[in-house]
Protein backbone atom coordinates (compact mmCIF):
# COMPACT_ATOMS: atom_id res chain seq x y z
CA UNK A 1 0.00 0.00 0.00
CA UNK A 2 2.86 2.32 0.72
CA UNK A 3 4.56 1.22 -2.03
CA UNK A 4 1.56 2.45 -3.87
CA UNK A 5 0.86 5.80 -2.43
CA UNK A 6 4.87 6.52 -2.97
CA UNK A 7 4.86 5.71 -6.79
CA UNK A 8 1.43 8.11 -6.90
CA UNK A 9 3.32 10.63 -5.07
CA UNK A 10 6.23 10.62 -7.45
CA UNK A 11 4.06 10.53 -10.74
CA UNK A 12 2.16 13.59 -9.13
CA UNK A 13 5.48 15.57 -8.64
CA UNK A 14 6.69 14.71 -12.33
CA UNK A 15 3.26 16.45 -13.54
CA UNK A 16 3.43 19.34 -11.32
CA UNK A 17 7.03 20.17 -11.90
CA UNK A 18 7.89 19.69 -15.84
CA UNK A 19 10.94 20.59 -16.94
CA UNK A 20 11.69 22.76 -19.75
CA UNK A 21 14.01 19.88 -21.43
CA UNK A 22 10.71 17.37 -21.89
CA UNK A 23 8.84 19.52 -24.02
CA UNK A 24 8.44 18.24 -27.77
CA UNK A 25 11.07 19.46 -30.30
CA UNK A 26 9.45 21.33 -32.85
CA UNK A 27 8.59 20.00 -36.62
CA UNK A 28 11.70 20.38 -38.54
CA UNK A 29 10.92 19.09 -42.27
CA UNK A 30 13.46 16.72 -43.50
CA UNK A 31 15.95 18.38 -46.10
CA UNK A 32 14.90 18.07 -49.84
CA UNK A 33 16.26 15.68 -52.36
CA UNK A 34 15.69 18.11 -55.26
CA UNK A 35 18.77 18.90 -56.94
CA UNK A 36 19.94 21.99 -55.81
CA UNK A 37 20.29 25.22 -58.56
CA UNK A 38 22.98 27.26 -58.50
CA UNK A 39 23.15 31.12 -59.48
CA UNK A 40 26.04 31.45 -61.16
CA UNK A 41 27.68 35.07 -61.25
CA UNK A 42 28.16 36.75 -64.69
CA UNK A 43 30.06 38.89 -66.43
CA UNK A 44 29.73 41.73 -69.10
CA UNK A 45 30.51 39.89 -72.15
CA UNK A 46 28.42 36.88 -71.45
CA UNK A 47 25.50 38.30 -73.03
CA UNK A 48 27.43 38.58 -76.38
CA UNK A 49 28.59 35.03 -76.01
CA UNK A 50 25.00 34.21 -75.69
CA UNK A 51 23.93 35.74 -79.07
CA UNK A 52 27.26 34.04 -80.79
CA UNK A 53 25.67 30.52 -79.82
CA UNK A 54 21.93 31.51 -80.58
CA UNK A 55 23.24 32.40 -83.64
CA UNK A 56 25.54 29.02 -84.06
CA UNK A 57 21.73 27.39 -83.08
CA UNK A 58 19.67 29.17 -86.21
CA UNK A 59 22.35 28.74 -88.79
CA UNK A 60 22.08 24.70 -87.68
CA UNK A 61 19.15 24.54 -88.49
CA UNK A 62 17.75 27.44 -90.52
CA UNK A 63 14.64 25.44 -91.56
CA UNK A 64 13.09 25.48 -87.83
CA UNK A 65 14.35 28.90 -87.64
CA UNK A 66 12.59 30.54 -90.35
CA UNK A 67 9.28 28.51 -89.26
CA UNK A 68 9.52 30.61 -86.22
CA UNK A 69 10.47 34.01 -88.01
CA UNK A 70 7.73 33.61 -89.65
CA UNK A 71 5.38 33.27 -87.48
CA UNK A 72 6.88 36.26 -85.02
CA UNK A 73 6.42 38.33 -87.94
CA UNK A 74 2.72 37.55 -88.63
CA UNK A 75 2.31 38.66 -84.69
CA UNK A 76 3.88 41.94 -85.36
CA UNK A 77 1.97 42.50 -88.41
CA UNK A 78 -1.47 41.44 -86.78
CA UNK A 79 -0.61 43.55 -83.81
CA UNK A 80 0.24 46.74 -85.73
CA UNK A 81 -2.53 46.36 -87.75
CA UNK A 82 -5.23 46.12 -85.19
CA UNK A 83 -2.96 49.20 -83.32
CA UNK A 84 -3.36 51.75 -86.09
CA UNK A 85 -7.18 50.80 -87.64
CA UNK A 86 -9.03 49.95 -84.25
CA UNK A 87 -6.67 50.75 -81.22
CA UNK A 88 -9.11 49.97 -78.72
CA UNK A 89 -8.79 46.25 -79.17
CA UNK A 90 -4.99 46.55 -78.93
CA UNK A 91 -4.47 45.11 -75.79
CA UNK A 92 -7.08 41.76 -76.78
CA UNK A 93 -4.50 41.19 -79.30
CA UNK A 94 -1.55 41.76 -77.04
CA UNK A 95 -3.12 39.37 -74.50
CA UNK A 96 -3.11 36.88 -77.94
CA UNK A 97 0.12 37.31 -78.19
CA UNK A 98 1.05 36.58 -74.75
CA UNK A 99 -0.64 33.33 -75.11
CA UNK A 100 1.25 32.49 -77.67
CA UNK A 101 4.47 33.76 -77.48
CA UNK A 102 5.79 31.95 -74.65
CA UNK A 103 4.79 28.69 -76.32
CA UNK A 104 6.68 29.59 -79.47
CA UNK A 105 10.10 30.52 -77.54
CA UNK A 106 9.66 27.14 -75.73
CA UNK A 107 9.93 25.49 -78.84
CA UNK A 108 13.48 27.15 -80.20
CA UNK A 109 14.70 26.51 -76.18
CA UNK A 110 14.13 22.89 -77.06
CA UNK A 111 15.82 22.89 -80.50
CA UNK A 112 19.16 24.50 -78.32
CA UNK A 113 18.36 22.15 -75.63
CA UNK A 114 18.35 19.33 -78.23
CA UNK A 115 21.82 20.41 -79.71
CA UNK A 116 22.74 20.94 -76.40
CA UNK A 117 22.43 17.37 -75.18
CA UNK A 118 23.46 15.73 -78.74
CA UNK A 119 20.23 15.04 -79.94
CA UNK A 120 18.72 16.23 -83.84
CA UNK A 121 16.15 18.93 -83.13
CA UNK A 122 12.98 18.35 -85.51
CA UNK A 123 10.58 21.15 -85.75
CA UNK A 124 7.35 18.62 -85.06
CA UNK A 125 9.44 17.89 -81.38
CA UNK A 126 9.84 21.32 -81.34
CA UNK A 127 6.17 22.59 -81.66
CA UNK A 128 5.01 20.38 -79.12
CA UNK A 129 7.83 20.08 -76.79
CA UNK A 130 5.31 22.41 -74.54
CA UNK A 131 2.91 19.62 -73.95
CA UNK A 132 4.01 17.77 -70.50
CA UNK A 133 4.46 21.62 -69.21
CA UNK A 134 1.17 23.02 -69.91
CA UNK A 135 -0.23 23.63 -65.70
CA UNK A 136 3.13 25.76 -65.35
CA UNK A 137 3.31 27.42 -69.02
CA UNK A 138 -0.64 28.24 -68.00
CA UNK A 139 -0.21 29.51 -64.71
CA UNK A 140 3.20 31.78 -65.97
CA UNK A 141 1.48 33.15 -68.88
CA UNK A 142 -1.88 33.90 -66.51
CA UNK A 143 0.72 36.07 -64.79
CA UNK A 144 1.46 37.58 -68.03
CA UNK A 145 -1.87 38.57 -69.03
CA UNK A 146 -2.27 39.84 -65.46
CA UNK A 147 0.85 42.65 -65.57
CA UNK A 148 -0.61 43.31 -69.26
CA UNK A 149 -3.79 44.76 -67.60
CA UNK A 150 -2.39 46.10 -64.79
CA UNK A 151 0.22 48.25 -67.24
CA UNK A 152 -2.89 48.60 -69.68
CA UNK A 153 -4.77 50.40 -66.50
CA UNK A 154 -1.88 52.88 -65.35
CA UNK A 155 -1.44 53.77 -69.42
CA UNK A 156 -4.88 54.65 -68.75
CA UNK A 157 -4.39 56.96 -65.63
CA UNK A 158 -0.92 58.38 -67.57
CA UNK A 159 -3.19 59.44 -70.30
CA UNK A 160 -6.17 60.46 -68.42
CA UNK A 161 -3.94 62.80 -66.70
CA UNK A 162 -2.59 64.54 -69.84
CA UNK A 163 -5.05 64.08 -71.93
CA UNK A 164 -8.30 65.58 -70.16
CA UNK A 165 -10.09 65.72 -73.62
CA UNK A 166 -10.87 62.36 -74.12
CA UNK A 167 -9.09 59.08 -75.33
CA UNK A 168 -6.88 60.81 -77.75
CA UNK A 169 -6.38 58.66 -81.57
CA UNK A 170 -3.59 56.93 -82.51
CA UNK A 171 -2.14 59.99 -84.72
CA UNK A 172 -2.45 61.71 -81.38
CA UNK A 173 -0.53 59.67 -79.31
CA UNK A 174 2.19 59.81 -82.01
CA UNK A 175 2.11 63.36 -82.48
CA UNK A 176 2.26 63.81 -78.36
CA UNK A 177 5.23 61.59 -77.83
CA UNK A 178 7.42 63.34 -80.51
CA UNK A 179 6.26 67.00 -79.37
CA UNK A 180 8.90 69.06 -77.07
CA UNK A 181 6.20 70.33 -75.28
CA UNK A 182 4.47 66.68 -73.98
CA UNK A 183 8.12 65.67 -72.08
CA UNK A 184 6.23 65.22 -69.05
CA UNK A 185 3.60 62.34 -70.82
CA UNK A 186 6.88 61.40 -72.40
CA UNK A 187 8.64 60.85 -69.02
CA UNK A 188 5.90 59.27 -66.90
CA UNK A 189 4.58 56.93 -70.07
CA UNK A 190 8.07 55.79 -69.95
CA UNK A 191 8.18 55.38 -66.27
CA UNK A 192 5.04 53.38 -66.25
CA UNK A 193 5.78 51.60 -69.26
CA UNK A 194 9.62 50.71 -68.13
CA UNK A 195 8.93 49.56 -64.77
CA UNK A 196 6.46 47.03 -65.73
CA UNK A 197 8.82 45.78 -68.63
CA UNK A 198 11.04 45.00 -65.88
CA UNK A 199 9.43 43.64 -63.87
CA UNK A 200 8.12 41.39 -67.06
CA UNK A 201 11.87 40.75 -67.85
CA UNK A 202 12.84 39.60 -64.37
CA UNK A 203 10.09 37.11 -64.41
CA UNK A 204 10.61 35.40 -67.41
CA UNK A 205 14.54 35.64 -68.44
CA UNK A 206 15.33 32.24 -67.55
CA UNK A 207 11.91 30.69 -66.18
CA UNK A 208 10.80 29.76 -69.38
CA UNK A 209 13.81 27.77 -70.17
CA UNK A 210 13.83 26.28 -66.52
CA UNK A 211 10.12 25.21 -67.10
CA UNK A 212 11.19 23.42 -70.12
CA UNK A 213 14.92 22.12 -69.05
CA UNK A 214 13.71 20.23 -65.62
CA UNK A 215 9.50 20.66 -65.37
CA UNK A 216 9.22 22.89 -62.58
CA UNK A 217 6.12 24.60 -61.27
CA UNK A 218 5.87 28.28 -62.78
CA UNK A 219 6.43 30.00 -59.15
CA UNK A 220 9.72 28.36 -58.44
CA UNK A 221 10.49 29.02 -62.01
CA UNK A 222 9.52 32.90 -61.50
CA UNK A 223 11.74 32.99 -58.39
CA UNK A 224 14.93 31.37 -59.88
CA UNK A 225 14.40 33.96 -62.61
CA UNK A 226 14.21 36.92 -60.34
CA UNK A 227 16.89 35.78 -58.40
CA UNK A 228 19.23 35.55 -61.19
CA UNK A 229 18.41 39.61 -61.70
CA UNK A 230 19.14 40.25 -58.52
CA UNK A 231 22.45 38.59 -58.70
CA UNK A 232 23.64 39.76 -62.12
CA UNK A 233 21.15 42.98 -62.05
CA UNK A 234 23.89 45.19 -64.51
CA UNK A 235 24.78 41.87 -66.60
CA UNK A 236 20.30 41.43 -67.33
CA UNK A 237 20.14 45.15 -67.66
CA UNK A 238 22.37 44.88 -70.43
CA UNK A 239 21.13 41.79 -71.59
CA UNK A 240 17.60 43.36 -71.79
CA UNK A 241 18.55 46.66 -73.54
CA UNK A 242 20.33 44.21 -76.07
CA UNK A 243 17.06 42.45 -76.77
CA UNK A 244 15.08 45.11 -77.21
CA UNK A 245 17.96 46.97 -79.80
CA UNK A 246 17.77 44.14 -81.76
CA UNK A 247 14.17 43.65 -81.45
CA UNK A 248 13.62 47.94 -82.44
CA UNK A 249 15.71 47.80 -85.23
CA UNK A 250 14.08 44.23 -86.65
CA UNK A 251 10.96 45.84 -86.59
CA UNK A 252 11.84 49.34 -87.90
CA UNK A 253 12.45 47.24 -91.14
CA UNK A 254 9.17 47.37 -94.12
CA UNK A 255 6.68 44.43 -92.90
CA UNK A 256 9.05 43.95 -89.48
CA UNK A 257 11.07 41.84 -92.02
CA UNK A 258 13.86 41.85 -89.63
CA UNK A 259 12.04 39.34 -86.86
CA UNK A 260 12.34 36.43 -89.45
CA UNK A 261 15.92 37.01 -88.51
CA UNK A 262 16.08 38.01 -85.22
CA UNK A 263 13.24 36.07 -83.42
CA UNK A 264 14.36 33.16 -83.90
CA UNK A 265 18.21 34.22 -83.23
CA UNK A 266 17.16 35.61 -79.63
CA UNK A 267 14.98 32.75 -79.01
CA UNK A 268 17.96 30.68 -78.26
CA UNK A 269 19.93 33.37 -77.35
CA UNK A 270 17.50 33.28 -74.24
CA UNK A 271 18.41 29.74 -73.71
CA UNK A 272 22.19 29.65 -73.74
CA UNK A 273 21.08 32.75 -71.40
CA UNK A 274 19.36 30.29 -68.88
CA UNK A 275 22.19 27.85 -69.06
CA UNK A 276 24.94 30.26 -68.44
CA UNK A 277 23.31 31.39 -65.34
CA UNK A 278 21.80 28.62 -63.64
CA UNK A 279 23.52 25.93 -63.09
CA UNK A 280 22.53 22.11 -61.80
CA UNK A 281 24.24 19.05 -60.44
CA UNK A 282 24.06 17.22 -63.67
CA UNK A 283 25.68 20.45 -65.50
CA UNK A 284 28.90 19.70 -63.77
CA UNK A 285 29.90 16.70 -65.22
CA UNK A 286 32.65 16.69 -68.09
CA UNK A 287 29.86 15.02 -70.16
CA UNK A 288 27.78 18.11 -69.69
CA UNK A 289 29.70 21.54 -69.37
CA UNK A 290 27.50 24.42 -68.23
CA UNK A 291 27.58 27.35 -70.31
CA UNK A 292 28.92 30.12 -67.59
CA UNK A 293 31.07 32.94 -67.55
CA UNK A 294 34.14 30.75 -67.27
CA UNK A 295 33.46 28.37 -70.07
CA UNK A 296 35.80 28.62 -72.80
CA UNK A 297 34.19 31.20 -75.91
Amino acid sequence: MSTTSSSTESLDAISTVRSPDLEPAPYVPPPSEAPRKTILPLKLMDPFRWLRRGAGDLMAHPGIALFYGVAFTTMALVLGAVFRNSPEYTMTIASGCLLVGPFLAMGLYEVSRRRDEGLTPALGASIVCWDRHVPSMAMLVLVLIVLELLWGRASLVVFAVFFNTGMPSTTSVVQAVFSPQNLEFVFAYAVVGGGFAVLVFALTVVSIPMILDRDTDAISAAITSIKVFLKNTGVMVMWGALLTGLLVVAMALPWHLGLLLVGPWLGHATWHAYRGAVQWPADESPANPVENSVASP
